[in-house]
């Protein structure tokens, strides 16, 4: 007995070594922000077996309904097993787990909206002459163009293009589902993201529990430790940095230690990141702007070039690490419902960007998190003050780890469990050429500039809506300016 425990303890002790060596490994390639490119290949392996998955749910899918079939119908009979709709769609491998509508796609098909911040009424004669026409398909005479303002009068049908609006908002509005988790095609082996499959067939049972292991037992202990390690690096590395009194050194160093610790943060997710257009890399006094998805979008772009920040102030882990970066670098931390700390942000901004040594703001004109699959309305603040603006598309591919963060619903912690126990975080990045702010046009007309260009290159549906619906009601002058609209309709106008 004494002999194996001894054996044992040896066993131990020798695999300690290599196993801490390929931990310090891990941590000095990522900080310098080189890889071995064992994670693509880790992400390419990982879509083989969905792909496999894939199609072991379809095969026992095809076959259950075989039995059902098998078991209604006479030996005689040619008829087929009634499979309900979504189910015919996710066996074809087109539809959604969990829901039959997507976040990116729209469930039904609607006109373009009237019920929008800013939509405009459309004349009463061209509305007239496409709604209302005689049974025959041919305009009424009664609602002839010529004689329209003499003969109108008050119809019901001038209401139903507002309640349909109404019916197809209450379906599927075009905000609610812009804070929910990305819809997946396929199943990624993620208990969260599934309805039971990993119990379809022994395969997938057995490719499960090997996959739950690897998540649970080695990576997500792997990533807590190397998480730990990129927070107690900018703790100790700011507060260090903060104390030199040369600026040009002290500007230096902190760009490194801003890489590097976004670097080791990123590769606590194991996140693997492909930039496009290097040559549009973000420069000294300006503005770099993004889509926002999560607090690791700011991980994710720090890993290549070094940003000031702003943002709302934190507790807990992110004001940690707040604080931390404050200590060496000029960043701008504001209480979102202090109306004073608004004007104060506005002249720090401009202060920030006259001077030409300073890095570019790292900006999220969205001011809450979206999932990815939109972009929505661009706060003007940012846009008033001047300067350069460097536009930068994210899209994340939900299949590996869905990067959204859903405040509402999970704190910071809980957030950060579910990304280090999922696969991977997989996103590209697009430098998009600078922009400039054009003679006459308003800070509302350029941000939408930006926007469209970010949804366009980033594959996102560009919507017009306040992402702080998220949190309040509807502006009082939208809901003004939409009974305008319907009053005008009435009075045929």
């Amino acid at each position: 007995m004494t002999f194996i425990q001894v054996m044992c303890g040896v066993g131990s002790s020798l695999m300690v070594t290599p196993v801490l060596m390929f931990i310090l490994c891990i941590i000095f390639v990522g900080s310098l922000g080189k890889s071995f490119g064992i994670r693509r290949l880790y992400v390419n392996f990982l879509l083989k077996i969905f792909e496999y998955g894939r199609v072991n749910i379809e095969t026992a899918k095809k076959s259950r309904y075989a039995e059902v079939g098998a078991t209604e119908t006479d030996d005689d009979s040619s008829a087929t097993p009634q499979i309900p709709i979504a189910e015919k769609v996710m066996a074809n491998g087109n539809g959604f787990l969990g829901k039959t509508q997507s976040n990116g796609n729209h469930l039904i098909s609607r006109d373009p909206l009237i019920l929008a911040p800013d939509a405009e009424y459309q004349s009463t004669k061209k509305e007239l002459q496409r709604k209302i026409s005689s049974s025959d398909g041919e305009i009424s005479d009664e609602f002839n163009p010529e004689n329209e303002e003499k003969n109108f009068e008050f119809n019901l049908e001038n209401c139903l293009d507002y309640v349909k609006a109404g019916m197809e908002a209450i379906i599927e509005d075009d905000v609610t589902s812009r804070f929910e988790a990305e819809e997946l095609k396929n199943w990624n082996l993620l208990t969260r993201t599934n309805r039971h499959y990993e119990f379809i067939s022994w395969r997938l049972t057995v490719i499960w529990m090997c996959g739950f292991f690897v998540r649970y037992a080695v990576l997500m202990p792997l990533r807590v430790l190397i998480c730990f390690f990129g927070v107690a690096w900018a703790v100790i590395s700011f507060a260090i940095i903060g104390c030199i009194p040369m600026r040009r050194l002290r500007r230096h160093l902190n760009d490194e230690a801003f890489k590097i610790t976004f670097r080791l943060i990123s590769n606590s997710i194991s996140a693997v990141i492909t930039f496009h257009n290097p040559e549009y890399r973000p420069r000294n006094c300006g503005f770099c702007v993004a889509n926002h998805t999560s607090p690791i979008d700011i991980s994710i772009l720090s890993t290549d070039c070094t940003y000031s920040l702003i943002g709302q102030r934190h507790g807990g882990f992110l004001g940690v690490l707040q604080r931390a970066l404050a200590r060496a670098s000029p960043h701008i931390w504001f209480e979102r419902a202090e109306a004073k700390d608004r004007l104060a942000v506005a002249q720090r901004l401009r202060h920030h960007v006259s001077n030409p040594r300073n890095p570019p703001i790292l900006i999220f004109p969205e001011g809450t998190c979206i999932n990815n699959t939109s972009v929505m309305q661009f706060k003007k603040g940012s846009f008033e003050v001047g300067g350069v603006i460097y536009p930068v598309a994210i899209k994340y591919d939900a299949r590996f780890g869905d990067a959204f963060w859903n405040s509402s619903r999970y704190s910071m912690m809980q957030y950060l469990y579910m990304m280090m126990t999922s696969w991977a975080i997989v996103c590209d990045v697009w430098y998009l050429p600078p922009m400039f702010r054009q003679e006459g046009e308003s800070a509302i007309d350029f941000a939408n500039r930006v926007k469209s260009v970010i949804a366009k290159q980033g594959g996102l549906v560009d919507l017009m809506w306040d992402g702080q619906l998220k949190r309040m009601k509807p502006k009082k002058e939208w809901r003004e300016k939409q009974q305008e609209e319907f009053t005008k309709r009435l009075k045929g106008e």
